[in-house]
């Protein structure tokens, strides 16, 4: 046992075909506690046949912070250090170890490193920090959806990021996301100004194609005194962008992108959706300059989401497009094979790479 109690608490519903990865990957913990909130298939057998404790609370109507508060409340007062996971995400081995090393008695919350997706290799795509290890007083979760902790403690709030810590996330591509619209929307009628909501609503309606809502939400998100994040301003501006290019006002999504940069201009990911944009467009000019600005950036974001294609071998296609439209032949061909390097098996790639080889092979030979 080591120097903490350590319990891994979870909400689950029909999850029966993740419950053994899960287990094996939390049973570095002393407990494990899990609230189903309806399952009809065996989620809640195999469980317990696996150790877990399991309580069956439905929660009617749905709502996320509900939810995880009874799932918190199911977890024993003794406990040092709670992990709120999904289960279909998966610690690496190891974590418990890290975890004791890097905590304190004064330590409120830790942050370790989330790969909310990965690519068909394993190797992380969108990655960020996350925040569900904390203590188990003077917490509680809050938002119908997108749920967050907020604390309530009394002592001085302090976090710490959990080095080496690393969970990956495997979710079922089938599973629904249908109540989340509603769920924002209640979300914004209970906290009118509260810039979270507002920004996760503006966002579902993006994912839904819901261009002209997507826009009108975010822009009162960034209207809101509250919204202060530049890193998530960055991001609405973006997907005020992408709605106002869907709709084929150009204009303004240009106009959007270019907020978006001056915003965050330490991320790559305004300058990569741009340059991918403007490639639909044939602006080869803007292509160019926003891919090769995104390649200067050499540190990804330790408070934000992101993007994989932000830092994999996109930047690098797009700059050697930018590049061969502009009469940039060597530097394409530099930018060419980089990407190639990063995605060997993608046969656009290779078949742009012979095409720029050819082109050179050709001046050279006219030259000659």
């Amino acid at each position: 046992m080591g120097k903490y109690k350590v319990c891994v608490y979870a909400i689950c519903k029909n999850e029966e075909q993740f419950v053994e990865a899960w287990i094996n990957s939390m049973k570095e913990a002393d407990q494990i506690v899990v609230t189903d909130t309806g399952s009809e298939d065996k989620t809640v057998e195999r469980l317990r046949e696996l150790g877990a404790t399991v309580y069956v609370e439905p929660v009617v109507p749905w709502r996320f912070d509900v939810a995880r508060n009874l799932s918190l409340d199911h977890v024993p007062d003794d406990v040092d250090i709670c992990v709120c996971t999904d289960l279909d995400e998966i610690l690496e081995p190891g974590w418990r170890e890290k975890l004791e090393a890097a905590w304190s008695d004064d330590i409120c919350q830790g942050k370790y490193l989330y790969n909310w997706s990965l690519n068909e290799d394993g190797t992380p795509f969108i990655q960020f920090n996350y925040f569900k290890i904390h203590q188990r007083m003077g917490f509680r979760w809050v938002y119908p959806c997108h749920e967050v902790l907020m604390y309530q403690g009394k002592r001085p709030f302090k976090e710490v990021f959990i080095k080496g810590i690393v969970l990956n996330h495997h979710p079922d591509p089938t599973k629904s996301r249908g109540s989340y619209l509603s769920l924002l929307k209640l979300g914004v009628e209970e906290m009118p100004e509260d810039d979270r909501m507002n920004y996760y609503l503006g966002r579902e309606y993006m994912y839904q194609g819901n261009w002209k809502e997507c826009i009108k939400w975010l822009k009162k998100y960034l209207s809101l005194k509250t919204a202060t994040w530049r890193e998530e301003r960055g991001a609405a501006m973006r997907w005020i962008a992408s709605a106002y290019a869907a709709l084929n006002q150009y204009n303004q999504a240009y106009s959007w992108y270019y907020h978006a940069i001056a915003e965050v201009y330490w991320m790559r990911d305004g300058y990569v959706e741009f340059a991918k944009f403007a490639n639909q467009l044939g602006d080869f000019t803007t292509v160019y300059f926003m891919s090769t600005e995104a390649l200067k950036i050499t540190k990804k974001s330790e408070c934000y989401i992101n993007s994989g294609e932000a830092w994999d071998a996109t930047p690098y296609d797009l700059a050697a497009v930018g590049a061969f439209y502009l009469g940039l032949y060597e530097e394409a061909l530099e930018n060419q094979k980089i990407a190639v390097q990063l995605s060997p098996r993608d046969p656009r790639l290779r078949e742009n790479l012979t095409l720029i080889e050819g082109t050179l092979k050709a001046i050279q030979d006219k030259k000659e």
